[in-house]
């Protein structure tokens, strides 16, 4: 990444908001938990890389309340144009795979080489209750108190994939505050392999060496979207293992990718070996992506698709909000479970309840 895109201001934790979004150093954090910003102040706040207004932005763009949703937005509208400067990459991998350990190994030598690194971390929610672990500041413990990096775990609120519905609007926000390196970790079921590819600019798959088959168990999916791979915990007697791993692998997705050539590496997080290299990897393949333009379509045609979950997501909201639509949803529902409708024309009837009757 270019020096200049690095050249930012530092994280100015001592900054406060002063009336009119005007920065200011003396007013207390604190004054600022006492009440609600404006959306100058806001601005102002993350534009000035102030951690606990960002802080404050990312809790009003994940909020569900129209209030908050509305307020932000507008904030997303004024942050958009200072956004987009950063290397987006995302982290997926199976549980167990050291996915926490790594991206805190990894990010305490990208903030000593000057970036400024932001962590969306992903934390699975319970389909229970709703809940979240966010563990993964208790997980990330030096690099979450290191002031040149942001770390904000968020619970995926049962979305698909595990990726949190606000994290592409989130990356809006830390990139607008100076943010150049930008992490998104995923909790890596289901269809998480699609979701993170479909909001970043790199995919870095991270896997373990396990006795057997190394090959069992790898999805299709992962096959086809992963842009770097790594084959964590090479350490110790698994150093043979993970490298038997890597070329089994790397011969696997040129036959797949018909020639392509993936670059699949061995590392050990705990220990620190293979880090760099698998950075440079990925630093490597984010340059060829940009010098060819297909970094620039890329996010063109995630920004389409963003559009496209957002109306879907707003659609459900509609119906969620709107206690006759939700009746009538109740209503269609039963019919089907009964037999007494076919599930098109119960789709139809909620869908017209919703925006109303065709006019064809």
């Amino acid at each position: 990444m270019a020096d200049k895109d690095r050249e930012r201001k530092p994280p100015q934790s001592a900054l406060s908001i002063e009336p009119g979004g005007k920065v200011g150093p003396h007013r207390r954090r604190s004054d600022l938990r006492r009440r609600e910003l404006s959306l100058d102040e806001y601005e102002a706040g993350v534009r000035a890389g102030d951690r606990a207004v960002l802080g404050r932005a990312l809790t009003l763009v994940e909020s569900n309340r129209e209030e908050h949703q509305q307020l932000a937005q507008q904030l997303l509208t004024r942050l958009l144009p200072h956004a987009g400067a950063s290397m987006r990459v995302g982290i997926s991998g199976v549980p167990g795979a050291g996915k926490s350990t790594f991206i805190e190994t990894l990010g305490m030598r990208l903030v000593d080489r000057g970036h400024r690194l932001a962590v969306l971390a992903v934390d699975p929610s319970s389909g229970v209750s709703g809940g979240s672990i966010l563990g993964d500041k208790t997980r990330m413990t030096r690099l979450a108190s290191d002031e040149r990096a942001f770390v904000r775990p968020s619970p995926s609120g049962g979305s698909l994939g595990g990726v949190a519905r606000k994290t592409r609007e989130s990356m809006v926000v830390v990139e607008a505050a100076g943010y150049d390196v930008v992490l998104v970790e995923t909790v890596g079921v289901g269809q998480s392999e699609t979701a993170v590819h479909g909001m970043t600019d790199v995919f870095l798959a991270l896997l373990l060496a396990g006795a057997g088959d190394e090959l069992q168990g790898i999805k299709r999916g992962l096959l086809e979207l992963v842009d770097v791979v790594a084959i964590n915990k090479a350490d110790g007697d698994a150093v043979v293992h993970a490298e038997r791993a890597a070329a089994q692998l790397r011969s696997a997705l040129h036959l797949f990718r018909g020639g392509e050539e993936v670059p699949v590496l061995s590392c050990s997080a705990l220990r620190g070996t293979g880090v760099d290299e698998v950075w440079n990897a990925v630093e490597e393949f984010h340059r060829r992506r940009r010098e060819s333009g297909v970094l620039d379509e890329r996010r063109r045609t995630q920004a389409v698709r963003w559009m496209w979950s957002l109306i879907d997501d707003l659609v459900e909201l509609r119906l969620q909000q709107n206690e006759s639509i939700r009746a009538l949803a109740r209503e269609m529902e039963a019919a089907v479970r009964e037999g007494r409708l076919p599930v098109v024309e119960a789709a139809r009837r909620v869908f017209e309840g919703l925006v109303g009757p065709s006019s064809t």
